[in-house]
């Protein structure tokens, strides 16, 4: 390697150094005051202690924001994912009409604005005269989440090759049977790997949500609405978990995805 190509790798290392640490400072701050105390701003070392976590468990308000979270996303990662395959199948076929059209139609919530998606629903909601509930924003995330979820699904049931479905039926076997022993194994790490991805998705998304839910906060709504009034260590002891989860779920993606990738 000569001496320009490694000062330019030096170079290109320095600065994806330095846009990393932008990126994760903010974080690592969070969870840094989450166990130390700031006193005459600065961080007192000597002050660690866990006891915010353990405050945390009383809040009910910031508690039941997070179940409602939890169970927005349970819900929305296992319609799109439903969604997500039926369509995949649908359009995975060329002898079905309107495949680009479906395409379109599921792709277009994903390339919006989250602003116009939460306000398309919001007003087809009132239109109809459905009260806004969690239910609502369970809706609007599995409108957010079924592109891609449908994208991973597709990709991967693009390289199973046909003549395995063929030899399936070709054997005896109904859809179900050729579904669950033939395509499902086949397609479990993408389906695990899409419902990772688009539990990640549901916990943050924020602004879609916002338009839609009415008494019933999810967790980004609570943090917003506390923003105005400041935040409680307790928070930052809450958010350094949130991230924790998200970080083990995306490495959880990332690494089903290499393995898949190296088969």
């Amino acid at each position: 390697m000569s001496r320009p190509e490694r000062l330019t790798e030096w170079l290109l290392g320095g600065v994806t150094g330095l846009v990393l640490f932008a990126l994760y400072a903010p974080a690592l701050v969070v969870a840094l005051f989450s166990v130390f105390e700031v006193r005459q701003q600065k961080v007192d070392f000597s002050s660690f202690s866990l006891a915010w976590y353990g405050r945390l468990i009383n809040n009910d308000d910031i508690l039941a924001a997070l179940r409602n979270s939890l169970a927005v996303a349970a819900a929305a990662v296992a319609l799109s994912l439903v969604l997500g395959l039926a369509i995949a199948f649908y359009a995975n076929d060329p002898r079905n009409r309107g495949r680009r059209f479906l395409e379109l139609l599921v792709y277009l919530p994903f390339l919006l604005p989250p602003i116009i998606t939460g306000l398309s629903l919001v007003i087809f909601f009132r239109t109809v005269g459905v009260d806004r509930s969690l239910v609502t924003v369970t809706i609007g995330h599995v409108a957010f989440l079924l592109a891609l979820t449908y994208r991973l699904l597709m990709t991967r049931l693009r390289v199973l090759s046909p003549s395995m479905v063929e030899a399936s039926y070709d054997l005896g076997a109904n859809g179900w049977q050729t579904f669950r022993h033939v395509l499902f194994p086949h397609m479990r790490s993408a389906i695990v790997a899409a419902g990772l991805l688009a539990c990640t998705l549901s916990l943050d998304e924020t602004l879609i949500t916002f338009f839609l839910f009415s008494n019933d906060m999810t967790l980004p709504i609570r943090l917003w609405a506390m923003m105005r009034v400041g935040f409680t260590p307790e928070i930052n002891a809450l958010v350094t978990l949130i991230l924790g989860v998200t970080f083990v779920l995306a490495l959880l993606v990332s690494r089903r995805i290499e393995l898949r990738g190296g088969n």
